[in-house]
């Protein structure tokens, strides 16, 4: 019998451990789903409304208190952070608080020409000014739907997303490859991109450099639209397919600027042998080894997005042992009040200094030589070969 109350108290305790287990498992998982939310804007306020509302009746004493260290213009604080903080509606309730701390502020502390303490026409001003201002910034981030908290973040997720479709996948013994993308004005956004992929069971190389018409901000929407379009279709499409459906991609956005420079490398990792196919962009540069001279690859074909059914014509080559490939945007050889032979043999002669060393860390440091203050977006492409 003692036995059976034992098996029954053990049972009893260990159905009460899984319940404690279980609700504290649903309160990790709402607390994470609720901190979640509110980093990305999709929960409630009311947290930051209380934390913010608060604080308005504690200045308000502080400064009846002690005016001459806590003035009545220190209302614009929680002011301020709410426009950043909170909703267009919440904002109101907040802007309320505030306008009677104001009114208890200036009853206390009585008319302004009776010391420097008082509240003036000019508080009041400096509040309302911050308030209009507050609330105008969080109408506009509702009007066009950016997350109330996240403003910031998504711009910074945009160029991660870039970053990373423009990395270079990984090459096999025998290649070294790098680039390096410079925006112009020293923003974080550019409009030139990069996207790659290794097909054909990994043994060809693709790698399409594009230069979207503008520059810096102006252009980072369209680049970042077109590197994940052109992405999707690398290697889905044969090579010689690949550009004559980017032309038709470009030609559906119907934008008022909407045209693109583009090339397009197909390289065999095994043999070397490669194609290039261009859409009004740049030729490309090889480097002989035997020779120790600078090759122009130059393609024949339009700019994208300019008319319907485009033809390019690729040119083909190949990299023996010691070679090195080089694709660039016009930033690296435009400028003003010179040709573009003379920008192209500025960047072969400072390339050649790096062929002792195989070329490593050679892309940025041949921006910051040929290209350093141009206000132009900037993007190099090195492929070489080992010997």
């Amino acid at each position: 019998m003692d036995r059976v109350h034992r098996v029954a108290r053990r049972t009893t305790a260990d159905s009460l451990t899984a319940r404690m287990r279980k609700a504290w498992h649903r309160a990790r998982t709402a607390l994470r789903r609720s901190a979640v939310d509110y980093f990305r804007g999709d929960g409630s306020d009311r947290l930051a409304l209380a934390g913010l509302m608060l604080t308005v009746p504690a200045i308000v004493w502080a400064t009846v208190t002690n005016p001459v260290w806590c003035s009545p213009v220190v209302l614009v604080l929680p002011i301020v952070a709410g426009g950043l903080l909170l909703r267009p509606a919440s904002l109101l309730a907040l802007y309320a608080a505030a306008a009677a701390g104001l009114i208890v502020e200036s009853a206390v502390l009585g008319p302004y020409t009776e010391g420097p303490a008082g509240v003036t026409p000019g508080t009041v001003l400096a509040v309302a000014a911050c308030g209009l201002f507050g609330l105008l910034i969080a109408q506009f981030r509702a009007r066009v739907g950016v997350p109330w908290r996240r403003g910031g973040t998504m711009l910074f997720d945009l160029r991660e997303r870039i970053r990373v479709q423009s990395a270079l996948p990984r090459l096999p013994q025998g290649w070294h490859r790098e680039m390096s993308l410079r925006p112009a004005g020293g923003q974080s956004f550019s409009g030139d991109f990069v996207v790659a992929a290794r097909t054909s069971g990994g043994r060809t190389l693709e790698v399409v450099l594009t230069d979207v018409s503008g520059k810096g901000m102006d252009a980072a929407s369209r680049a970042l639209l077109l590197s994940g379009a052109f992405g999707g279709l690398l290697g889905s499409l044969p090579p010689h397919g690949f550009l004559p459906a980017a032309n038709a991609y470009l030609l559906r956005q119907d934008w008022d600027e909407g045209f693109a420079t583009s090339v397009h490398l197909v390289l065999d990792l095994d043999s070397g042998d490669y194609e290039l196919l261009s859409a009004g962009h740049l030729p490309a540069l090889q480097l002989h080894a035997g020779s120790g001279r600078w090759e122009e690859k130059a393609a024949e074909g339009p700019l994208l997005g300019i008319y319907d059914g485009a033809q390019f014509d690729p040119v083909k080559g190949s990299l023996r042992p010691g070679d090195v490939l080089m694709l660039f945007t016009d930033g690296l050889v435009e400028a003003s009040g010179r040709d573009i032979g003379e920008g192209i043999d500025r960047l072969t002669g400072e390339a050649d200094r790096y062929v002792g060393s195989g070329f490593e860390g050679a892309a940025w440091h041949l921006i910051e030589s040929v290209a350093k203050d141009v206000n132009d977006d900037r993007a190099l492409l090195l492929l070489c070969r080992r010997g």
